[in-house]
């Protein structure tokens, strides 16, 4: 009686082992819960969020009246371009923020060209201030 038990769990083990092992391999060939594709989307996003801020600060900085007050403030519209793109991701969200709130109040009619000048030469001197610092 005993060998017989010992063949029957034996066999109930096997069966076990057998049912989980399909299990697995049925649980692993499901879809995952993030495709590939949206991995990919993710980890392309903070680089498109960098390309679009630097986009928006050179907008606010390559304005006719902003290179025409660079040019009398005596700074280089290239050395400023070349220290956009050496900001921090922080930084360079910060100004481009601030950029699309000239722009919009700019284009809304909100500002004068005089502030506008004022702000675009901060934002110059916190690109020069930032680059000097690193």
């Amino acid at each position: 009686m005993l060998p017989r038990m010992t063949m029957c769990l034996r066999a109930l083990v096997i069966v076990a082992f057998f049912a989980a092992t399909a299990t697995a391999l049925r649980a692993q060939q499901q879809d995952h819960v993030v495709t590939t594709q949206e991995l990919r989307n993710d980890t392309l996003k903070p680089a498109e969020t960098r390309q679009a801020n630097e986009a928006e600060i050179r907008k606010a900085l390559s304005s006719e009246a902003a290179r025409s007050e660079l040019k009398s403030a005596h700074v280089d519209y290239q050395q400023v371009d070349r220290a956009i793109g050496q900001l921090s991701d922080e930084d360079l969200a910060k100004l481009a923020e601030r950029s699309r709130q000239v722009n919009n109040d700019f284009a809304g009619g909100h500002l004068p060209n005089r502030d506008l000048v004022l702000i675009l030469l901060l934002a110059v001197a916190i690109i020069i201030i930032v680059v000097a610092l690193r």
